[in-house]
């Protein structure tokens, strides 16, 4: 049984239709059982975000993890929505999971220096993708996740 809060909504940004439905079964096969929301572009994902547009009327309570693609068609990229949330005191603290096939070294850091929270190659082949997935819920099942509502408390 996971123990991801169950008012945490998981967002799943990709445009690849496919992948966010094997995302979903194969959290779901963990014993994920958060509500999920798919989006496919970057500029939907920041209205989610925002409760903008679309999603003006998204309750304004729980909270939101990201699982991120990088490539996407057209607007925004993952890039400039990782870049974007972790740029605004509002959004800051909102946990980051890029989940993408981009294994370049240069854009792995990049990620986490913009702020992700992990960074997850999406392999090609079918069954190994899966396999990640899983061990993505087993993760998300063992960490404390930081939220929209936290606070934090820093000594100094």
């Amino acid at each position: 049984m996971s123990n991801v809060p169950n008012s945490l909504t998981i967002v799943i940004v990709d445009d690849d239709h496919g992948h966010c439905e094997l995302v979903m079964r194969n959290l779901r096969r963990t014993g994920v059982s958060n509500e999920f929301a798919i989006i496919h572009r970057g500029d939907e994902a920041l209205d989610f975000v925002h409760r903008r547009g679309a999603y003006a009327d998204r309750p304004a309570s729980g909270d939101i993890l990201l699982l991120l693609d990088i490539n996407m068609p057209g607007g925004l990229s993952g890039l400039d929505v990782l870049r974007e949330i972790k740029s605004e005191d509002a959004t800051r603290q909102i946990p980051v999971i890029m989940l993408t096939t981009t294994d370049d070294p240069r854009e792995i850091n990049l990620c986490y220096d913009l702020g992700c929270s992990v960074y997850i190659t999406k392999p090609i082949d079918p069954g190994r993708f899966m396999e990640a997935v899983t061990r993505l819920g087993l993760f998300l099942s063992v960490i404390r996740l930081p939220t929209e509502n936290a606070t934090v408390i820093t000594s100094g």
